[in-house]
């Protein structure tokens, strides 16, 4: 069996063990999609968004990048993020990044790939905004603590959207939260920055940015 004609087994096999174990799961599953999260991750092929919280297809709504970006430009990311607050009404966006990142390793490194550079200078224009706190970090732990810093970057760019403020305009209760994920140990870590409003973003931010520079000095 070739590699490809193996994922189509798994799929047979992963479907008929969902239809034993509740044999109107697919059917529940086809006649709606009611999601209460919105997962904007990493790309990384060892950070699948569902397994990882234990939840089942239907669930979750999820977007994937490479370095879990947030671009104000980006009409993927921004479509998913309409669709999600406005169609499907979730009520929490996670953004989960990870450490030991690729893309946030280039960017800290300046490693240079081709047309991915382009990309990863979102990630740069966080290192760079972030440089003094970097400075002070032992080598080896900046890029985790990188890793930490574009989690709540991206965080804020979600809560500068039309989409969130709009949202929140109209009284929604919406949450936009940032956690990262240990790939070493696969634990996902809460970085304590949970925004619910327009005016709580300043204070969660300040907040979750002082406790990365406290866990940077301390390691």
């Amino acid at each position: 069996m070739d590699e490809i004609q193996r994922l189509l087994a798994n799929n047979h096999a992963w479907a008929s063990q969902m239809k034993a174990e509740d044999p109107a799961f697919f059917e529940r599953l086809s006649a709606q999609q009611a999601p209460a999260y919105l997962w904007i991750g990493c790309s990384d092929s060892r950070v699948p968004a569902t397994q990882l919280v234990g939840l089942l297809p239907g669930d979750m709504f999820v977007h994937r990048n490479v370095a879990n970006v947030v671009v104000h430009s980006d009409l993927n990311c921004l479509s998913v993020l309409h669709f999600a607050v406005d169609v499907l009404n979730v009520r929490h966006i996670i953004v989960c990044g990870h450490y030991s990142c690729g893309g946030v390793q280039a960017a800290l490194a300046n490693t240079r790939y081709g047309l991915i550079d382009n990309w990863l200078r979102h990630v740069q224009d966080v290192r760079n905004k972030h440089a003094p706190l970097l400075a002070s970090t032992a080598p080896a732990r900046q890029i985790d603590t990188l890793c930490e810093l574009n989690v709540v970057e991206q965080v804020v760019n979600i809560c500068q959207t039309t989409v969130v403020q709009q949202a929140w305009d109209a009284g929604k209760s919406l949450a936009v939260r940032g956690w990262i994920y240990g790939i070493a140990d696969g634990l996902l870590h809460d970085l304590d920055l949970c925004v619910t409003s327009h005016q709580a973003l300043p204070v969660q931010y300040d907040r979750a940015i002082s406790q990365i520079a406290a866990r940077a000095q301390r390691q």
